[in-house]
This record gives structure tokens, C-alpha cells and sequence, in this order.
């Protein structure tokens, strides 16, 4: 895969004389990169440089991504040839990383009985929402308000992980964003138009863990990045709300 792939490039047309754009899958409004540390630097290079300026550079051209613009991406845990692993700098552009692992026995069954039912391997979708209403759920969250105690609230976790024993280097403040944004998502989510603290800890493992680089002794000692979040958690005090 090559970064004009995702991209997309200027094909000339015999008719014309011209260089027509052909948009790569890009150019959406929700993307799924399944797999992306298969890809190679350059191809997640150029996906991650539209994930952060929400425009791509074709031969000299800027070109603007819809509105909205969101990035979808897995990641094969098990094999390693082949693969090139995210750098700590790029997965920083991620907002949220989720570890998925197997379903409960429950779902299972679920998934099972819902394909009986299916008798067939595809399924359908049915549209939710439209651009519009995304954007709206959007401006929504930018309406829910945060305390000055909790902003302290993040700054001290934040700042936390990067003087954590266990930790080679911390999270960056585009994780004490990131760790805002979601709370306050999660506040809208739960109906309500202000942030507690309990917003923060929830979403803290799955914001952060992928933002620090535990040193290499830590996983002798049976540390990983996603038990030095819930340490911090426990360790930095937790604001008075009234």
C-alpha cells in the first residue's frame, strides 16, 4: 500500500489534457483502516497527517476533508512479521485507544443465536444519524462545562504519568485534551451538562494508556501502561465537587 492509496492522486485524462483528482478513501466522513500496522510508515503517514490537519497534500494542492472526519482503526495484536508498529507520536493522535478481547460467554451466545436468525454470513446496516446530526451530537459536548478543580483534576494526572517511577516517557498535553474532551462526552452521555469526577476515571485508562512508554524493567515487575494509569488514579486526589 502506498500513500496514494489513501490519498488519492492526479490521473491524466487523454480526452481532456487534464490531471483529474481521484480521491482516496480519505476523503469520507468515517474511515476504518483495519489492520493499519500493516501498512507501512509512509501509508500511515499520510493517513495520520489527515487525521491531524483534516486536509491532504496532492501535488502542491490542499485539499479539505468533509466534515466530519473520524478514523476508525484496528491493529493485529498477535503476528509481527510484517507489521510496523505505530510510533508513541502518532498513536497520540488517536483519541482513544480500546482494547477489545474476546466477548463474554453471554455475547457469544447472542452472536450466535443472531446468526441463525440471519441464515446468512452478511448482514445489514441500518443509518442512525447523518452528517448533520453528528455535528450537532458534536457542538453539543462543547456545551457541557468543566470545573477549574477539575481541570486541576487532569493536569495532576496528566503531569503524574510523567513522573511515574515505572515510566520512561509521560503523556503529552494533547493527552490532558483528550482526557477533557472524553470526559465531557461522557457527561453528555449521561445527561448531564457538567463534568465530575467520576467522568474523569472512567475514561482516563483508555486515554492515557496509549500516551506514555513504560520503561523497559516495568514489564519485568508486571507493569503494563494500562495498570500505571489506574495507579496514577489512585495516587492523585481526588477534587471536591459541591
Amino acid at each position: 500500500m502506498l500513500p496514494a492509496d489513501i490519498t488519492g492522486t492526479y490521473i491524466y485524462n487523454q480526452k481532456t489534457g487534464d490531471f483529474e483528482l481521484r480521491k482516496g478513501p480519505v476523503f469520507t466522513n468515517i474511515l476504518l483502516a483495519d489492520e493499519i500496522n500493516r501498512s507501512p510508515p509512509k501509508s500511515q503517514a499520510a493517513l495520520l497527517e489527515a487525521m491531524q490537519e483534516r486536509q491532504a497534500t496532492l501535488d502542491g494542492r490542499t485539499h479539505e476533508l468533509d466534515n466530519p472526519f473520524i478514523v476508525l482503526a484496528t491493529q493485529n495484536p498477535i503476528e509481527f512479521e510484517g507489521v510496523y508498529q505505530l510510533p508513541e507520536a502518532q498513536l497520540d493522535r488517536f483519541i482513544i485507544k480500546l482494547r477489545v478481547g474476546y466477548p463474554t460467554k453471554d455475547d457469544e451466545v447472542t452472536i450466535l443465536r443472531n446468526r441463525m436468525q440471519r441464515r446468512r454470513d452478511e448482514f445489514s446496516i441500518n443509518r442512525i444519524a447523518d452528517t448533520a446530526t453528528v455535528i450537532e451530537m458534536q457542538n453539543a459536548v462543547e456545551g457541557v462545562h468543566g470545573d477549574d478543580d477539575l481541570l486541576s483534576y487532569i493536569a495532576d494526572i496528566v503531569r503524574e504519568t510523567r513522573v511515574h517511577g515505572q515510566v520512561e516517557v509521560g503523556a503529552s498535553p494533547r493527552g490532558s485534551l483528550a482526557l477533557l474532551k472524553l470526559a465531557r462526552a461522557n457527561a453528555a452521555f449521561n445527561s448531564r451538562d457538567y463534568v465530575i469526577p467520576d467522568d474523569i476515571k472512567e475514561v482516563a485508562v483508555e486515554a492515557l494508556a496509549h500516551r506514555i512508554i513504560p520503561k523497559a524493567s516495568s514489564w519485568v515487575r508486571g507493569f503494563d501502561s494500562k495498570l500505571i494509569i489506574e495507579e496514577t488514579l489512585h495516587k492523585v486526589p481526588v477534587p471536591r465537587v459541591d
